[in-house]
């Protein structure tokens, strides 16, 4: 009887712990987890649109910050979001502002981010808390832009491309957090691929290796950033917005924990002789190993003096095919919208 009492004793002093915590915890709830801490700001638009089963977009800022000059970065992020609303959808681009997270930016965030330039903390996954606790202003990339869409039930991702294994990756593990987040964050990520100054057949096995299901756009091969083909084939085709919603909807029914990597080769109009790409990328591979310059600096590094070194064509083809995948990806949300609308139980 005594320890029959003991034990009551015990449950009741865990319940009453349990009843102690719950009442202490914040009222901000996102996707049925409780935060402790941190809200995340979505934009009434966004709210609304997801709160009502419409298309939502995600977008990262990396692009605007660290990816072109100002005022560049800034038309073409206009000009990205317009091509999502033109196509259905609403635009959400993701940053973190004066240590906020923020889904969905007004123009006049748009502009600050902007003209904040690289002075904006380049922001993966492993950054997020230290921006946030310093209040700082983070671009984020595809891992953190990834969560954060995850977090407010965004299923649809677009970027320019993904980061992958580097070149000489074997020797240096320098392997982008995009890789890791697509192998444990459901969301679908629409792209051109990987950056062709990764090691992109590596970045395939790694993705292999990580259980993500890579699908590319009305072809057989994956394609390289600036090119329509790397050589290297996909066991998964996809040929329309809908087919590509049904492979996302299959993916997050099965609970399968992964993301969906869509690839879309850039329009052949704009797509950069593969000779030239290749022999800029060399050059710039060897002055960023001869300058010592690694980690996150490299990719910047790398993007830019290939522009420099392709006279432009480089980012022309970079501001091209973003718009192109911003096209798809907007598709691809409202043909997953329907879906859902149309066959919720399916």
């Amino acid at each position: 009887m005594a320890s029959s009492s003991s034990s009551s004793a015990a449950v009741s002093r865990l319940n009453n712990l349990r009843r102690h915590l719950d009442s202490n915890l914040p009222d901000t709830t996102i996707k049925g987890s409780r935060l402790n801490a941190i809200k995340v700001k979505v934009a009434a638009e966004v709210s609304e649109a997801l709160s009502l089963g419409r298309p939502v977009v995600a977008l990262e800022s990396t692009i605007i910050s660290h990816g072109m000059p100002y005022p560049q970065n800034l038309e073409t992020a206009k000009q990205v979001e317009a091509i999502v609303r033109e196509n259905g959808a609403i635009p959400a681009t993701i940053a973190i502002l004066d240590g906020a997270p923020c889904v969905g930016l007004s123009i006049e965030e748009l502009e600050r981010l902007a003209t904040l330039g690289t002075k904006a903390q380049k922001t993966a996954r492993r950054d997020i808390a230290h921006v946030v606790a310093t209040s700082g202003n983070g671009a984020t990339t595809v891992s953190a832009s990834m969560l954060l869409a995850s977090m407010v039930g965004i299923p649809v991702f677009v970027t320019g491309g993904i980061g992958g294994v580097h070149r000489h990756g074997e020797h240096t593990m320098d392997i982008s957090s995009d890789l890791t987040e697509l192998g444990r964050t459901p969301v679908a990520v629409v792209c051109a691929g990987v950056k062709s100054i990764l090691d992109i057949p590596r970045t395939l096995e790694y993705l292999e290796t990580q259980g993500v299901c890579v699908a590319a756009y009305k072809t057989n091969e994956f394609p390289a950033f600036f090119t329509e083909s790397s050589g290297c084939k996909v066991s998964c085709r996809v040929d329309t917005p809908e087919d590509c919603a049904r492979l996302i909807e299959a993916n997050i029914k099965l609970n399968l924990g992964t993301g969906v990597l869509i690839a879309v080769p850039i329009p052949r109009e704009h797509s950069t002789s593969g000779h030239i790409i290749e022999s800029a990328i060399q050059k710039a591979l060897k002055e960023a190993r001869e300058n010592n310059i690694t980690g996150n600096a490299e990719t910047p590094f790398l993007l830019a003096r290939v522009n420099e070194l392709t006279g432009g064509a480089s980012l022309a083809s970079n501001i091209a095919l973003v718009k192109n995948n911003a096209l798809v990806g907007a598709k691809v949300a409202t043909a997953l919208a329907q879906l859902r609308e149309h066959c919720p139980s399916c």
